[in-house]
């Protein structure tokens, strides 16, 4: 049989880290041998996780080779700083439980931002390229692979440059200075030069540079030659699905949003056209139920209530991914919202493709000419529905439409990965 080639992966979540960061190179990872790859997985011995699931280690192959060494990161002092419990989890992308955020809180945003370039895990730079310089002159690989956010594990890639000559693919989870929240981090304009330096930097020195979609190829197009950049989008796996019993429908008619629920998801008009319905229709108003699965944000949870949905609201805070699934296929209509931010065309979430695999209707609300619809087109599921389109959210609610994911099943798109590897 012939050897496997060895591919060094650079990630910061790996299981048993749980949440949405985990799932594309874990994935990927799972059919690399098949190709012909080993996964060789660089990744924390001692990671700041979202959130912890252990089911997901069943997804790792035997071929696969860990390697973990400590990190440092700041997150033990801003706990303290914002009252938080040692054990507390972090949320991502600013999400919270409180109505306003305090002073400490914000001052330590500030902190983060301007600070800890390009993120809070930046110490864990040179230890790691010390480290993996070591390593692979007595290890060597045939291709190395970075995974942000957070960017410092493409940091971690570009230190490694000056000792070997391995090919080095940068991949973008998400974008870097055009990610949502990125006006949150407060930057000064000295902070937003260097983030955009860096970016730059990285982008011209990969090798090849990997995004999930159209937008993302355009955007970053601007800095550095097209026919460098490949969009490898996202999937789902279809044995998540395969081996899972057959499950009958919620109860009651559940329009499930899964994952993390932040404000800037918040669709005031949809919580209006649902009340709306409850009002004129006795029957959908005994039956509908809001359910949540995942973290949602204090802004969301009063715009659903004041919109007199309160006791319409199921919040199941969280859930193994293997029950995240079950959830998923045994909701009515699956709700899936585009960020409200500057970069909205060019986000596409991760579980659209396990909602699409899941055989549930997606009721799917962002910018029409986005990528989101691209690839609801793609798998004929349906279209994107405008946020404040009330005709179009009202008629969305009684979706029957079920797509078609065989084009984005992980193993096809770790093939057509590799094969250019």
């Amino acid at each position: 049989m012939k050897p496997l080639k060895r591919v060094l992966i650079i990630t910061y979540y790996w299981p048993p880290s749980g949440g949405s960061g985990v799932q594309r190179w874990l994935k990927f990872s799972k059919y690399l041998p098949e190709h012909g790859w080993q996964p060789v997985i660089y990744t924390p011995e001692n990671p700041e996780m979202p959130s912890v699931d252990e089911s997901l280690l069943k997804d790792i192959p035997e071929e696969a080779e860990i390697i973990k060494t400590k990190i440092t990161e700041p997150y033990s002092i801003y706990k303290r700083l914002v009252g938080m419990k040692k054990d507390d989890r972090i949320n991502t992308g600013f999400l919270s439980d409180k109505e306003k955020p305090g002073v400490m809180e914000r001052l330590s945003r500030w902190v983060r931002g301007n600070f800890f370039i390009p993120d809070a895990r930046k110490f864990w730079i040179k230890p790691s390229v010390k480290y993996l310089k070591q390593y692979l002159q007595e290890n060597p690989v045939d291709l190395i692979i970075s995974t942000g956010p957070p960017h410092s594990m493409h940091m971690i890639a570009l230190g490694l440059q000056r000792y070997v000559k391995t090919k080095w693919i940068a991949d973008f989870r998400d974008p870097w200075t055009n990610i949502d929240f990125y006006e949150d981090l407060m930057l000064t304009k000295a902070a937003d030069r260097k983030h955009h330096r860096l970016e730059k930097k990285v982008l011209e020195a990969a090798d090849e540079v990997l995004v999930i979609g159209r937008t993302m190829k355009e955007e970053f197009a601007e800095i550095i030659s097209a026919e460098k950049i490949r969009v490898i989008p996202n999937g789902y796996d279809p044995s998540d699905t395969e081996t899972q019993e057959p499950v009958a429908l919620d109860e009651h008619f559940t329009i499930a949003h899964i994952g993390s629920f932040s404000p800037a998801r918040n669709v005031p008009m949809l919580w209006k056209v649902l009340a709306d319905r409850c009002q004129e229709d006795e029957e959908f108003n005994r039956r509908m139920r809001i359910k949540v699965v995942g973290n949602i944000d204090v802004s969301v949870r009063k715009s659903i209530e004041e919109h007199g949905l309160k006791d319409h609201l199921i919040h199941i805070p969280y859930l193994p991914h293997s029950e995240v699934i079950t959830e998923q296929r045994k909701s009515h209509l699956l709700l899936l919202v585009v960020n409200q931010t500057k970069n909205a065309r060019g986000i596409v979430t991760g579980k659209v493709f396990e909602y699409l695999a899941s055989g549930r209707p997606i009721l799917a609300i962002g910018p029409e000419d986005g990528d989101l619809a691209e690839i609801l087109g793609r798998a004929n599921a349906g279209k994107v529905i405008e946020y404040n389109d009330e005709e179009g959210l009202r008629n969305g609610i009684s979706l029957s439409k079920v797509g078609d994911p065989s084009a984005f099943d992980r193993r096809s798109i770790t093939a057509d990965l590799m094969e250019k590897s």
